[in-house]
């Protein structure tokens, strides 16, 4: 047997490559620090940045600490993953990372780090020096340390870096804004702070802080609803709001979280963004069970979920299709919102004027309703006067306006109108013109029909003695007669054609067949108006 054999080696690169570069930029490289301190239990991390003559970066958490040998075997072992190791957790924490390389990024923000972590009765202290480490030939890199007597020290870890890569100051702002949105945790608070002034304190609470939702939905109601058969989809817990203005780009999209940490940024899962909805929507979900698959398909620097997976593919189109659902549940809600807006400033009840509107003309306004309201190039002062207008053309009911129903009919019929007993609103209507014609011929006690020709056949009242022409003369015989004749045979036919063959049926079965609809009614009433005109113009003979 030969004794050659074959050797992996990891070069200084390995950790240019895996830390430096990946975390290029501060936010996510103290992520990997927090995350550290939160596996190690810890309840607070106080982060320390200094941008004075010496610009330096503290990070001090409260958690378990590090004996010497946990240090050897596990902090400095790179790619070591604790979930298969079963590493145990003294709060029953599940890890937040398996990977091994987070620590890394303590190189992504300084060339030197200073240790110090304290477990026991013991404190250990070591520095990692960057250069040390590019230039060191033995096999295996091996820093200098120092164990002390803990003394007055507490359980935890502080890790000081200097050499710092970064040059100008800390927008510590902006970093608090960022750490926020890369950690879902709960029991667990960061605090940062700038040449130990005020701290910033960073919590869930912090994400918020910037959107003032305007509908907001728990995604278990979401699972709840939706069909889509996705067997994990009660593992998912968290919320999706909606703003009123649209949020920024940087604001925008779900972030996922497993185990309280970011696994993919913000996005929209495939989701044609071309939607208004797109850009008031935001959201965090937390998907732990992703963790327990036996596949790792989180990127290295946690920006992002692998979707090429059959797994992960499933997943992505049950999110995608909870938010289709979402999309027509805001566009609902905000069109009910902003008409209700809209209602109280011009003091119109659109819902009810809506269904007050018949067939085509409902859809017809409906439809130009949503067009107005689903544009927000347009403010809702020129919708609250477009929509003024449009009441002002197509009123409550408006084939009885649009009719122009005589007033003293519609004074009588219109409550019998609005409660589709248009029977009853024809019959009132008739009876105050049969009213009108026995009150102005004094002919009280003749049958309606006898009524009609005894008036207007024997001329007793004449419907155009008043009218002349224009020059004074008289209008031609033939042309009186003919219209006065027309007031005796139409009124006589709305009695007889109106009243007499309906008056003993139910008014349920003339509706619903038919025999007298809306139309009917309108149309009688209009007749109804114009013999109503002519009798307020008729004088007795």
């Amino acid at each position: 047997m030969s004794d050659k054999k074959l050797v992996m080696t990891f070069e200084a690169n390995t950790i240019k490559h895996l830390g430096v570069k990946m975390y290029s930029t501060i936010p996510p490289a103290l992520a990997e620090l927090i995350a550290n301190a939160y596996d190690a239990c810890a309840t607070e991390v106080h982060i320390k940045l200094y941008d004075g003559e010496k610009k330096m970066v503290i990070v001090e958490d409260n958690g378990t600490g590090m004996s010497f040998d946990q240090v050897n075997d596990y902090f400095l072992r790179i790619g070591r993953n604790r979930r298969e190791e079963k590493q145990p957790s003294a709060c029953n924490r599940i890890p937040t990372g398996k990977k091994g390389l987070g620590k890394l990024a303590l190189f992504g923000i300084g060339d030197t780090i200073d240790i110090t972590t304290c477990q026991g009765e013991e404190v250990v202290s070591f520095i990692l020096d960057w250069e040390t480490i590019l230039n060191w030939k033995g096999k295996d890199y091996t820093p200098e340390f120092k164990i002390s007597p803990k003394g007055k020290s507490k359980n935890g870890t502080t890790i000081t870096l200097t050499n710092l890569k970064r040059k100008t100051g800390f927008p510590i702002d902006e970093y608090a804004e960022s750490i926020a949105k890369l950690f879902n945790f709960n029991d667990f608070i960061v605090y940062l702070s700038l040449n130990d002034g005020k701290p910033i304190k960073i919590d869930n609470k912090l994400k918020y802080e910037n959107i003032v939702p305007e509908f907001k939905w728990d995604i278990a109601e979401i699972n709840k609803e939706n069909e889509f058969d996705y067997k994990e989809k009660n593992e998912i817990t968290g919320f999706i709001v909606t703003t009123e203005k649209p949020l920024k780009p940087n604001l925008r999209g779900v972030t996922l979280f497993a185990n309280g940490r970011m696994v993919n940024s913000p996005e929209f899962f495939g989701q044609s963004e071309s939607s208004h909805f797109y850009s008031y929507a935001t959201g965090w979900l937390n998907i732990d069970f992703i963790d327990n698959w036996a596949e790792d398909v989180i990127s290295t620097n946690r920006q992002s979920i692998d979707w090429e997976n059959a797994l992960t593919s499933e997943l992505r189109i049950y999110l995608a299709s909870c938010l289709s659902m979402l999309e027509k549940k805001w566009r609902d809600l905000r069109k009910i919102k902003k008409r209700k807006t809209i209602s109280d400033r011009a003091k119109i009840d659109v819902g009810g004027w809506l269904n007050t509107l018949s067939g085509e003309v409902q859809n017809d306004v409906d439809s130009l309703l949503n067009i107005l309201g689903d544009t927000p190039e347009i403010s809702e002062e020129t919708q609250q006067k477009s929509i003024e207008i449009l009441h002002k053309l197509i009123p409550e009911y408006p084939n009885l306006h649009w009719r122009h129903i005589h007033p003293e009919l519609r004074k009588v019929s219109e409550k019998y109108y609005v409660n589709q007993d248009f029977y009853s609103a024809f019959i009132e209507a008739l009876k105050r013109y049969v009213t009108e014609v026995k009150k102005k011929s004094g002919k009280a006690n003749i049958d309606e029909r006898a009524l009609m020709q005894a008036v207007f056949n024997k001329r007793i009242l004449s419907v155009t003695k008043k009218y002349k022409k224009t020059d004074g003369s008289s209008f031609d015989n033939r042309t009186i007669d003919n219209i006065e004749a027309g007031q005796q045979m139409l009124s006589e036919g709305i009695v007889v054609g109106g009243r007499h063959p309906l008056q003993h049926e139910e008014i349920t079965e003339l509706s619903a067949t038919g025999l007298f609809s809306e139309k009917d009614c309108l149309d009688f009433l209009s007749l109804l108006s114009h013999l109503f005109k002519r009798l307020n113009d008729a004088e007795l003979v």
